[in-house]
């Protein structure tokens, strides 16, 4: 799945950007910044695989938490290790969205993940991951600096990590892309999921730093909660809701700053 979602996505968006004449910012992208499109290649494909083997280890909720709930405070330890020391504010508002994402995985989690069982490579996996996307997007901020645009930048990115997985395509069963229900879901993930997704998240790479970036994806689950409870039906216990509450008062400190000065370039 990781690799049909990335060649798929990569492909599709290069191919958009062929036809409206931009393939000279893709070149200039690799030229200006080759080993940032290879750092980029290598983290989004490790997040993939650890993302994966964790959710399988210990079930979505868990998995997603050390990998999702990881990744800001990585990226944050990545601008730090470069001299750009986090301001307290986000320090706060960070561990109120980590505090709250955890809160609603957790409520959201407890029937399905009951029979999993949170062993050590589970969690490894996870981390490794959140490791993972926090390099991705502190890379990703050096790419456009460098003078990539946001879609050359995520188009080979996507393009490249789809190739390096395109041996476990290859080699696994595939044969799930031929049913109507496995066609639909691939086109989903490669174009709503990864080229649509991806290009709004490098635009947010343009304005903001790496840490706040990687903060503000936590809305995520948040965005699959409120969908699941409004497209399919399920409810939510007071725990659920005080998650959602701290969830969304953290991404609401996080992404109220004022001040330019405050903002972090690794």
């Amino acid at each position: 799945m990781a690799a049909v979602r990335s060649l798929g996505g990569g492909l599709v968006l290069g191919l958009v950007l062929l036809a409206a004449g931009r393939w000279p910012q893709v070149r200039a992208a690799v030229r200006g910044a080759p080993w940032a499109v290879v750092g980029a290649v290598v983290a989004i494909t490790v997040f993939q695989l650890g993302y994966l083997t964790g959710v399988r280890a210990v079930g979505v909720a868990l998995g997603t938490l050390i990998a999702i709930g990881s990744a800001p405070a990585w990226a944050g330890s990545f601008a730090l290790l470069a001299g750009h020391r986090p301001g307290p504010r986000w320090v706060a508002a960070t561990g109120a969205t980590v505090a709250g994402a955890a809160v609603l995985l957790a409520d959201a989690g407890a029937a399905g993940d009951a029979g999993q069982d949170p062993g050590t490579a589970g969690i490894v996996a996870g981390l490794v991951a959140g490791a993972a996307f926090g390099a991705y997007t502190t890379v990703s901020v050096r790419l456009i600096a460098a003078g990539a645009d946001g879609p050359s930048a995520v188009a080979l990115t996507f393009t490249g990590s789809g190739l390096l997985l395109l041996p476990v395509l290859l080699l696994g069963d595939a044969g799930w892309v031929a049913t109507p229900a496995g066609f639909a879901t691939a086109s989903w993930l490669t174009i709503g999921a990864t080229a649509l997704g991806y290009l709004l998240f490098a635009r947010g790479l343009a304005a903001l730093d790496a840490p706040t970036v990687t903060t503000l994806t936590l809305a995520e689950p948040l965005a699959a909660t409120v969908l699941a409870v409004v497209l399919v039906g399920e409810r939510l216990s007071i725990t659920g809701w005080s998650g959602a509450g701290l969830l969304i008062l953290g991404l609401v400190a996080i992404a109220a700053r004022r001040a330019p000065t405050t903002h972090l370039r690794p």
